[in-house]
């Protein structure tokens, strides 16, 4: 604590200033105003009460002795009531010592003579008198120090209450002004953000939409071309335009929006994925597979790869074969295949393929054949023509030549591997079906005195087809 006199340091345990004396008046911490005033009150009034001694007149009347400037140092209650409790003791001890100092002089002067006791006596009372006024004015100016600091206290706290009103005021101001600010700020941030969303290519398509809920076509479909001019990668808008025509029955044009905008953008696995989407809501399957045959990026293939499948494959090239063969089918995505052989495009009703197909007949034969992969995606129809043509052998070779016999002989038809022959001798045409035809099992005798027309033919054993006829015409004499 600063002494407010000089502003020397005065220590905590000292009431007085060691640089000029000055007194420290006491300030009890802030407990209830009306118990402070009470207690400085009554003790001002014992002090008042106090008998005066030689040495407090003394000490008054040294004009060397510096006036008592009142410091002030805030005590807590304790400090206080004990300081209070010391002062008391004092002033008893005080008051008992005049008390026997004033006897002493009492007893002295009686012994000088009555004269002077009377004197003594009279200037005893006036010498009181004159203490208990300066007492009592020592009182009253102490009650009025006491006020005084009550009162600057008082003036304090309230100047002090008033300058922390006005500070929250202020800040109560100052935030209030900031949260305006800011509210005006994030205001026209949020006016930016919609506005820019309005335009942008996400809100295009919330008002392409929201048109077409209304069956506002025209509208609608102005949303969504601004959408794709805005970003003709993304697939979005295509979808928007595609739904357009949907809704007024144009599956066709709502096709055309993709293959167009695929054909401009051949790399664009989104857009692929879209059509396909599209294909599946219309169940039209077949055409997945048309549209990723047409598509030459890998890259897109490996994006949409759950939809490939691959059309299967013939292990006989087609052509024309001069015996029997047999087709077998296969597909890199794996699937089932499924084939006709008449010409009609396959389905998932078709022959299913579960071994190669056997082609012994002789004809032109085409075989159509689909893969459907495990998402029952059904990939194009391959095909391929085959014709069996079977070799045409020589006519038989009939022994012997035509010619007038007179010995017996017999008539022989040289028959090669795979082939049957058959014979008549009334002229007629042999073959396989006829009634009046012979099956060649050995050599013939040739019919004696008589003229035959011998015809044989060969019948291949695995078409069934028949040679050309050969014929000789035998006559027998006896002579």
């Amino acid at each position: 604590m600063r002494c407010t006199h000089c502003g020397a340091i005065i220590p905590d345990d000292q009431m007085i200033c060691p640089e000029c004396g000055a007194e420290v008046q006491i300030v009890p911490d802030y407990n209830p105003l009306d118990d402070v005033l009470a207690r400085e009150v009554k003790g001002s009034v014992e002090g008042a009460t106090r008998q005066l001694h030689t040495e407090d007149i003394r000490r008054q009347r040294r004009p060397q002795q510096p006036r008592n400037i009142n410091s002030t140092r805030v005590m807590s209650q304790g400090e206080m009531d004990r300081l209070r409790d010391a002062r008391r003791a004092a002033a008893r001890k005080s008051s008992a010592q005049s008390g026997n100092s004033y006897g002493s002089r009492t007893s002295g002067r009686r012994n000088t003579g009555s004269v002077r006791s009377g004197d003594s006596v009279k200037n005893q009372s006036v010498s009181h008198s004159t203490g208990n006024d300066r007492g009592n004015t020592a009182s009253r100016r102490e009650t009025g120090r006491v006020r005084q600091n009550t009162e600057v206290l008082r003036r304090s706290r309230e100047e002090r209450r008033r300058q922390q009103e006005m500070r929250l005021a202020a800040a109560k101001r100052k935030r209030r002004n900031l949260l305006t600010v800011i509210f005006v700020v994030l205001a026209m941030i949020a006016a930016g953000i919609y506005l820019i969303y309005q335009n942008s290519y996400t809100g295009m398509l919330q008002k392409g939409y929201k048109a077409l809920q209304e069956n506002n076509y025209t509208s609608a479909e102005n949303y969504f071309n601004r959408a794709v001019v805005k970003d003709r990668s993304r697939p979005d808008a295509y979808t928007g335009l595609s739904e357009v025509y949907m809704a007024q029955n144009d599956q066709d044009g709502a096709e055309a929006v993709f293959l167009s905008a695929i054909e401009t953008q051949p790399s664009n696995a989104q857009l692929y994925q879209a059509a396909i989407d599209f294909y599946m809501d219309t169940e039209q399957y077949s055409s997945i597979s048309v549209l990723l045959a047409d598509c030459n990026d890998n890259s897109v293939l490996s994006a949409v790869s759950d939809y490939v499948s691959d059309a299967p494959e013939f292990s006989m090239d087609p052509g024309t074969y001069d015996e029997v063969i047999q087709v077998a089918l296969t597909s890199d995505t794996g699937g089932t295949i499924y084939y006709t052989t008449d010409g009609s495009d396959p389905t998932t009703s078709s022959t299913e393929y579960t071994e190669p197909i056997l082609l012994n007949t002789e004809a032109e034969t085409e075989i159509r054949a689909i893969a459907v992969n495990e998402n029952e995606i059904p990939s194009v129809v391959s095909s391929a023509k085959y014709t069996i043509s079977f070799p045409i052998a020589d006519a038989p070779v009939v022994n012997p030549a035509t010619g007038q016999y007179t010995e017996p002989t017999q008539i022989t038809i040289t028959v090669p591997d795979g082939y049957t022959a058959y014979y008549t001798t009334d002229g007629s045409t042999p073959s396989a079906d006829s009634s009046s035809a012979q099956k060649y099992t050995g050599p013939i005798d040739m019919p004696q005195n008589d003229q035959i027309i011998f015809s044989a033919v060969l019948v291949n054993d695995d078409n069934g087809k028949e040679t050309a006829v050969t014929t000789r015409n035998y006559i027998t004499t006896n002579d």
